[in-house]
């Protein structure tokens, strides 16, 4: 379980949020199979999200997707996060690998390469807001900072890191964020980047000292005060992280729905039922036919081309065509009512 510290420093001058994300990480290496390089980099885009759902959201049904676009071997990141502390993400190219930096650390710039970060934010309504800036270096926390700048007006130091072990397991990951709020001086912004170019790293620093020593060391000077978890309700006295997916037997099936009868059919032809794997988590479901050919149960389509036009799920959404016409040009016929009890 990873975990979460919110505080101020230099009498509120500057605003700390602090996560430590080795078990988290971990267990994305481990479902997604990740090679060392894609491990540093899915763990320090997993962290950002936790960060950035904790910088930006207000709401607990609100959640924050962190996207990086390169053009590199590992062909793009993406993890999302909310306030529930619960934190998921993939790799496209999970056993991508770049040779190793001059000075012997993992490579994740090369690895992610020049393209662009994005971040989707959905409201609890469901509304969403998309911006997206260049990324500067391809190592993730710089890019962050730099949207932060950007799209956000939020001038923040970012630090990002994860220590990989030669068997390829996780040592130590986290980061923190520390955002200069307005009426800043110039005396505290000095002391924070002195602080900054004098550590030894964030990695370095998350292995030998820990999260709080960390975060203590690069606000050395500047009397770090840490939020009183414990009187918010975390019995521990930090918001707890996890690596928690939203997937589910009965969503896996339902993504079955936009097969038509005929590609079902085929596919218990050719493999004995159907099997799904979350890209998110890499949690395989697998179905009987039985399951697979229950799906027709309900569902109207387009008697032409076999599009889907509505489908009412097992948890009560309904799933309805939103065009008037079909892409093949049909019209599309409403499903027929149910009697009213």
């Amino acid at each position: 379980m990873g975990k979460l510290l919110r505080g101020l420093a230099a009498e509120g001058q500057l605003r700390v949020i602090a996560a430590e994300t080795t078990d988290v990480v971990e267990e994305a290496r481990r479902r997604h199979d990740l090679s060392p390089t894609a491990t540093a980099a899915l763990g320090r885009g997993l962290t950002a999200a936790a960060l950035l759902a904790f910088l930006l959201v207000k709401n607990p049904r609100e959640r924050v997707t962190l996207i990086i676009d390169g053009d590199g071997p590992l062909g793009g990141i993406v993890a999302e996060a909310g306030v529930d502390g619960k934190v998921r993400g993939y790799v496209r190219n999970p056993q991508a690998e770049a040779e190793p930096r001059e000075d012997g650390k993992l490579n994740v710039g090369a690895l992610v390469g020049k393209g662009e970060l994005r971040v989707l934010r959905v409201l609890a309504d469901g509304e969403q807001f998309d911006s997206s800036v260049p990324l500067v270096s391809g190592e993730i926390a710089e890019d962050v900072a730099y949207y932060l700048w950007q799209s956000e007006q939020i001038p923040s130091a970012v630090l990002l890191g994860v220590l990989v072990e030669p068997g390829g397991q996780v040592k130590a990951a986290g980061g923190l964020v520390v955002q200069v709020l307005p009426g800043a001086s110039e005396e505290a912004l000095k002391r924070l980047e002195e602080n900054i170019a004098k550590a030894p790293g964030i990695t370095t620093l998350l292995a030998e000292k820990g999260l709080q020593g960390a975060a203590e060391v690069i606000l050395d000077g500047l009397d770090l005060q840490w939020t009183d978890l414990k009187a918010l309700g975390y019995e521990e006295g930090a918001i707890p992280l996890e690596f928690k997916c939203r997937c589910s037997r009965e969503k896996a099936l339902e993504t079955l729905s936009f097969f038509t009868p005929e590609e079902r059919e085929k596919l218990i032809e050719e493999n004995g039922g159907a099997e799904i794997t979350c890209h998110w988590c890499g949690e395989v479901y697998r179905f009987t036919p039985e399951e697979v050919r229950s799906l027709s149960t309900g569902e109207v389509r387009c008697p032409v081309c076999g599009e889907l036009w509505y489908k009412k799920r097992a948890d009560g959404v309904e799933m309805v065509y939103p065009e008037a016409v079909c892409k093949c040009g049909t019209p599309v016929t409403p499903p027929p009512e149910e009697p009213s009890a």
